[in-house]
């Protein structure tokens, strides 16, 4: 088994704000990389922002700014929010930086050199909302704004000359796209003619990119330049030893809108440089808000800063990898947030930590008792933890992340459940030791289920570790240092009093 995990997210477009829908792929991937982290894999994430292209240019002259100033402008508020986020990326590229712009010149010459750009006249339509040439049938869809006819002079990159290729590859490979539906979508695309891509913009119409190599008077199409970002940072053409350490890609984490880009236009330029593919490209939902998705126009958007303020950064991690299924769309409502939020987190996580706390506290002067003998009711427990091990890592192996924080809670209400039935209470007024050995179960319980939570909420499972005096994230059972005085603590995840 290759030991490394390579996982990106799409660079993010500079011509707003970020919001949840960044917020999500990041988390995710940050989720992901910290699963396999805690496997022993040596991991490495990458994550940035795309700077080019005409959406750029545009949001820079409303604002009065040259693009680069708009991007200076912007770039802070992204690292700024991962940060609040506890996101841990490995690397953060901007497509503006010279490590990038000298790789896509050098892949341009590349392609070039090997005859799959060619020159030629093109007339047809444009849609400036998606930045890219459309068919005709597209265009009769009526799903893309902002289009006008454009008669020009361009450079183009061979990418029918691919399609078989492709369509075979896709074929052998089930696990390339996913989840299986997108696959499906991107065969059925491919039964039509793949026409060859438009890679170029004249400096006349619009000059924020990376100019051609072969070509002064031309820049360089955004999707050509902005993909090539997953192989800049792992080292293609500069450093063989990391980059074949890191190439193929483990995972491209992706919106389902950019679906089209990434399994066609990017798959087509890793063969014409005759590179590997990566291993999956896994595109998810979105984030509706009723039946509609987020977007600026629409005023719908919800800003993941305002949430973190009003309830912890790890209450909305939380909530973000349990909602969605991925592949899915998930509906966002603030009464969802504080429904899952009070049955998940406060009745559950939360209350587990204040029970065997507060018993310890009462029965044990604070400190965790020691287990004697263990009777069927706590060896169930016990096997339920250790199963529960390669369960996750099923799930986190099949990207099925809310199915493996669910499968971590199951364990905390069983373990509830088991406090309410065994009642140590009413047990240690006449036979202690049991009740120390039932408070040492549950308590042994929690902590294993704070060590798979500790991907999703970092510093709030630091801190139930801290309180039990074990920060080690080990999930064998029985790690828990008998005789270890529990401190007093606030509550874990306060109850959100108005649902509404």
């Amino acid at each position: 088994m290759n030991n490394t995990f390579y996982v990106t997210t799409p660079i993010y477009y500079v011509n707003d704000k970020p919001h949840i829908g960044h917020a999500y792929t990041t988390i995710l991937a940050d989720v992901l990389a910290r699963y396999h982290r805690s496997a022993e894999q040596d991991v490495f994430f990458l994550t940035g922002l795309d700077e080019h292209g005409q959406k750029v240019q545009q949001a820079a002259e409303k604002r009065g700014l040259s693009p680069q100033q708009h991007c200076d402008d912007l770039a802070p508020r992204f690292l700024e929010l991962w940060e609040r986020l506890n996101v841990q990326y490995d690397d953060f590229i901007r497509t503006t930086q010279e490590r990038h712009v000298k790789m896509v010149q050098k892949v341009l010459q590349e392609v070039h050199a090997a005859g799959d750009i060619y020159e030629a006249e093109y007339a047809g339509w444009y849609s400036v909302a998606e930045e890219r040439f459309i068919t005709e049938i597209e265009m009769r869809s009526g799903q893309f704004r902002d289009v006008k006819q454009i008669n020009e002079k361009n450079y183009f990159f061979r990418m029918g000359k691919y399609q078989q290729t492709l369509i075979d590859y896709i074929e052998k490979h089930p696990e390339y796209i996913q989840p299986a539906h997108r696959r499906n979508e991107i065969l059925g695309f491919l039964r039509q003619p793949l026409g060859d891509l438009c890679i170029s913009r004249p400096k006349a119409r619009m000059n924020w990119g990376i100019e051609l190599p072969f070509d002064r008077d031309y820049v360089t199409y955004v999707w050509f330049d902005a993909l090539i970002n997953y192989i800049t940072v792992p080292g293609y053409g500069i450093d063989e030893k990391s980059f074949r350490k890191w190439w193929p890609a483990s995972l491209h984490l992706i919106g389902k809108d950019i679906l089209t880009t990434h399994a066609v236009y990017w798959s087509t330029m890793l063969f014409s440089l005759k590179l590997p593919l990566p291993k999956t490209i896994f595109a998810h939902g979105w984030w509706l808000t009723g039946e509609n998705k987020m977007s600026k126009s629409l005023g719908n958007i919800v800003n993941p800063l305002d949430l973190i303020e009003k309830f912890g950064v790890d209450s909305v991690r939380y909530y973000l990898m349990r909602e969605m299924i991925l592949g899915q769309d998930a509906n966002f409502t603030m009464e969802s947030f504080a429904k899952r939020y009070n049955s998940d987190l406060a009745n559950d996580f939360g209350n587990l930590l204040n029970r065997v706390s507060g018993l310890i506290g009462k029965y044990f002067s604070g400190k965790i008792p020691e287990p004697k003998e263990y009777r069927a009711e706590e060896k169930a427990i016990q096997a339920q933890a250790e199963k529960m091990v390669g369960s996750i890592n099923e799930h986190i192996q099949a990207l099925r992340v809310n199915e493996a924080i669910e499968s971590t809670l199951q364990l905390i209400r069983v373990v509830n459940k088991y406090l309410e039935q065994q009642a140590p209470w009413k047990v240690a007024k006449s036979d202690l030791p049991t009740a120390g050995t039932i408070l040492y179960t549950a308590t042994e319980a929690l902590r294993i289920s704070t060590v798979h939570l500790f991907a999703v909420m970092p510093q709030k499972t630091r801190d139930v570790l801290k309180i039990l005096g074990c920060e080690d994230l080990n999930l064998k059972w029985g790690l828990l240092k008998p005789g270890t005085q529990l401190p007093s603590h606030e509550a874990l995840f306060p109850r959100i009093e108005d649902e509404t």
